[in-house]
């Protein structure tokens, strides 16, 4: 019977076996390489954070829808309006028309601010005269008249260019030329308002110097029937045929013209035209005073008021003349 042969780990042999390593290498195995990481650059990083940030902000928020405005077409009904208290007309629902119709009504009812700015610009302009310091209204209140030239500058200059483009409108009358300007003055007449140290410029009227106008003939009524001196009807130049405004056609020697006045609606029947006309008799030709009873002043605009104010205060010697030819 075979004996086996039992094999045990005390059977093996005890010497080690050799190890060979390479010169190059003390360590058992060579060491992980070592991960490099990328920087990410600013504009990268910036880039990826505003795309975010837009991708956000347009799913968050929606574009609004502008208001919208109906329109309503009315054949039978005019969209341009005439408006009451100033005359103005202007187109209703157009934005522009409607902010300037505001501004000029507001003129027209109130007058323009008279401040500290121009009280400066007076100081140290020499074209701008203190005619009256004290008048008298006929409800008691008080003001006073100063004199511009009609060309001054600076904020005075501005004001005064658009006060005339009011009366203008106003009056539906054309541009003053620059040579009616050059010989012009304007008369304003200052009121306090309620804020302190401002006022309101509440009336205005612009005189100019002319030589020639024609004479106002009196009306049919104050006409004798037996005077065979008054020229007959056929000789008369019409200018109102509302208003029966007749004048002669000879060209007579005149030193004054009035070419614009202006009150504010809410300051008339107090006798403010009155005292900006006699402020103008008085000072517009230096050292001589004029007499409207003796025909030395004449007018441009013959409105319904303005005939009715030339008749009361110049008791029968107003005369007319013509901006272009005078």
């Amino acid at each position: 019977m075979s004996s086996k042969v039992k094999r045990t780990y005390a059977s093996r042999s005890d010497k080690p076996k050799p190890c060979f390593l390479s010169p190059a290498s003390t360590l058992s195995s060579p060491p992980p390489a070592p991960s490099i990481k990328r920087k990410r650059l600013f504009g990268d990083s910036q880039s990826q954070v505003d795309a975010s940030a837009k991708r956000v902000k347009s799913s968050k928020e929606k574009p609004r829808q502008k208001t919208l405005k109906q329109l309503h077409f009315c054949i039978d009904q005019s969209i341009v309006r005439t408006c009451a208290i100033c005359k103005l007309s202007y187109t209703k629902g157009a934005e522009d028309d409607e902010a300037l119709h505001r501004a000029h009504c507001a003129r027209v009812q109130r007058g323009m601010e008279w401040g500290k700015e121009e009280e400066r610009d007076k100081a140290g302009a020499g074209n701008v005269k203190e005619i009256m310091e004290v008048v008298k209204l006929k409800d008691g209140r008080k003001g006073r008249i100063i004199s511009v030239d009609a060309t001054v500058g600076g904020k005075i200059g501005t004001k005064l260019s658009t006060l005339l483009e009011t009366i203008n409108v106003t009056l539906s009358a054309s541009t003053l030329s620059l040579e009616a300007l050059r010989a012009s003055k304007a008369y304003l007449f200052l009121l306090p308002a309620i804020t302190p140290n401002k006022e309101k410029i509440v009336g205005c009227i612009f005189a100019q110097r002319i030589e020639k106008a024609m004479a106002v003939a009196p009306s049919s009524s104050s006409i004798p029937e037996n005077d065979n001196t008054t020229p007959s009807s056929r000789s008369l130049l019409t200018l109102d045929d509302t208003s029966g405004l007749f004048c002669y056609p000879e060209l007579l020697p005149t030193a004054l013209g009035i070419s614009r006045i202006f009150v504010t609606s809410t300051q008339r029947r107090q006798g403010i035209a009155s005292s900006l006309l006699s402020a103008a008799a008085q000072t517009a030709i230096h050292g001589c005073v004029l007499d409207p009873k003796d025909g030395q002043i004449a007018f441009s605009q013959t409105t319904g008021d303005g005939i009715a104010l030339m008749r009361n205060w110049g008791q029968g010697g107003i005369r007319i003349y013509d901006e272009d030819n005078c």
